[in-house]
Order: structure tokens, then sequence, then C-alpha cells
């Protein structure tokens, strides 16, 4: 794991929602941050996170008519291994396995055969990258 996504792994809960309202806007000032997170708290407390967010080089900002416009500073992708990493190693033990098999067994209904076929070719590519 490299040290951007390990860092990623020690945001609060707050922080977090915080990633996630960026990473699903693009841009936001801190009122539009605010009113996206559930129970909002003052608007002195999200200055604070987005300062700490910005200092550890998570988000930037740039100003947009006498205001600050946000933005996540980390590629959504590694951020998405990060939550993925860690769903993993939370509720499945580390086994992309379980993992999986949770996953197919709760859409099981819903994956097309394209979808099938398509992670069927993801698997053999794995299969041959470990052969190599």
């Amino acid at each position: 794991m490299s040290e951007q996504q390990n860092h990623l792994l020690t945001l609060s809960r707050r922080q977090r929602q915080i990633m996630d309202i960026l990473y699903r806007c693009g841009e936001c000032s801190a009122e539009e941050i605010r009113e996206q997170l559930p129970n909002p708290p003052s608007n002195s407390a999200v200055r604070a996170m987005l300062a700490t967010l910005k200092n550890k080089e998570y988000i930037k900002h740039r100003e947009q008519n006498l205001r600050y416009v946000y933005s996540a500073a980390i590629a959504p992708e590694t951020a998405r291994e990060t939550a993925l990493d860690r769903l993993i190693n939370t509720f499945f033990d580390g086994s992309s396995v379980k993992a999986v098999n949770a996953l197919l067994g709760m859409q099981a209904d819903k994956i097309s055969d394209e979808e099938l076929n398509q992670l069927s070719e993801l698997i053999q590519e794995a299969k041959e990258k470990d052969n190599n």
C-alpha cells in the first residue's frame, strides 16, 4: 500500500465524508460541503476540517468570487482502492475471495451475462499475470 493510501486510512469519519462530497461534486465551497454533511457541524468546524485536509494535501482550493472552492487533490482511483482495501480488511478478514463471494451473492439476480463475462476475463487475466 502506498504512503498516500495509508494516510487515507487515517482520516476521521467527517474527513472521509468531506472527501466523498468532493469526489461526488468535483468542487464545493465550505458552505456547500457543510450543507451536504449529515448532522452538519458548525461553519468553523467545517473550515477547520478543510484546513486540516489541505495541510495534509488531500484537498486543494482556488479562489472564486471572493470565496474558496475546494476539490480533491488525491485521484479518485487512489481513494477507491483505499476504501475497498479498508472494506475488505474490516469485513472480510482481508480476503478478496470472501468479498467477491458476498458481492456475487447479494447481486446474483442483478448481474448480467455481459458483466459475468467481464468478470471471467478479469479472472483469466489475473491468472495469466500470476503465471508470468
